[in-house]
């Protein structure tokens, strides 16, 4: 029983009161907004509470995962990996975004698995729990911007031809726009995989578009309740940003300072001792010359 309470607290101590504020919030007003707005889907034949009930889940698990990618803890990933199961179960339900599912099925739940591998081996030396992480050059986001925009054009034109009935099939122009959208969402998604995957500051950028590309999804298809989500998002991700620009700032720091310093009171102790090389070996040629 000690041990238990021990653990508890130790998870309770591992998280700010900022981060423990965050997370309460969020999952109070999702619970409110549930029980305002809930989700109808009464043209598929799907009971509001078993929806309505992914979607809060959906909820607790993504605050979860978003505070400890902000932390850069590698146990992100293992939430991460329920988040999917619960999108994948939420996407089918409603026969929608099947941009979303695909990816999320072949590209999100094996990133997840590689990541935490390779989170697990590039850990911080002084704090373990931390992973190193950095950021990325100019010309590779030029590259990457120019793959999106051909993927969203691609894959939006094609879900358009092949996307079966679901609940926006009384507005054309609304499933249409709804498919260029998630296109899009899609390839900023997969960019943000890798760019976890990879360790990359720009992951956090990558998941502001994804979050508002998701919010005129979610508002399209009235799931009110993952707006409260997405609000949480918005606000985190500005935290992780920040958390992990000023980590990648003070290790650059210490990658200069430190081999200077070193290396100044190397150069001088081995100016010392040429010095006296060159001293003992002059005096040992006076001494050979009398």
């Amino acid at each position: 029983m000690n041990k238990f309470k021990e653990k508890l607290n130790n998870l309770w101590n591992y998280f700010t009161t900022y981060e423990i504020c965050w997370l309460i919030s969020i999952l109070g007003l999702s619970i409110i907004v549930t029980i305002l707005f809930p989700s109808v889907v009464d043209d598929l034949g799907i009971h509001p509470f078993a929806i309505m009930g992914l979607y809060l889940l959906d909820v607790v698990l993504n605050v979860i995962c978003e505070l400890l990618i902000s932390k850069q803890s590698r146990w992100n990933f293992i939430v991460s990996l329920f988040v999917e199961i619960t999108e994948i179960v939420t996407l089918i339900l409603i026969a929608e975004r099947f941009a979303t599912m695909a990816v999320t099925i072949f590209f999100w739940i094996p990133c997840d698995i590689i990541s935490f591998v390779n989170w697990n081996k590039n850990k911080d030396k002084d704090e373990d729990e931390l992973t190193i992480v950095r950021t990325l050059k100019g010309w590779q986001e030029a590259l990457i911007i120019l793959g999106i925009a051909i993927w969203t054009v691609g894959v939006g034109y094609l879900l358009t031809v092949i996307s079966p009935e679901g609940i926006l099939e009384s507005n054309s122009t609304a499933e249409i726009a709804l498919c260029y959208i998630d296109a899009c969402a899609s390839a900023v998604g997969i960019c943000n995989g890798l760019f976890i995957l990879f360790r990359f500051r720009e992951q956090w950028i990558a998941w502001y578009i994804c979050t508002i590309l998701e919010t005129i999804m979610n508002i399209i298809l009235g799931q009110w309740v993952l707006l409260v989500l997405k609000a949480g998002y918005l606000t985190n991700t500005t935290y992780g940003y920040i958390k992990w620009t000023k980590y990648i700032k003070s290790h650059e720091n210490k990658t200069v300072n430190l081999p200077n310093e070193g290396g100044n009171g190397n150069s001088n102790e081995n100016c010392n001792d040429c010095n006296l090389a060159l001293a003992e070996s002059s005096n040992e040629l006076s001494h050979q010359n009398s």
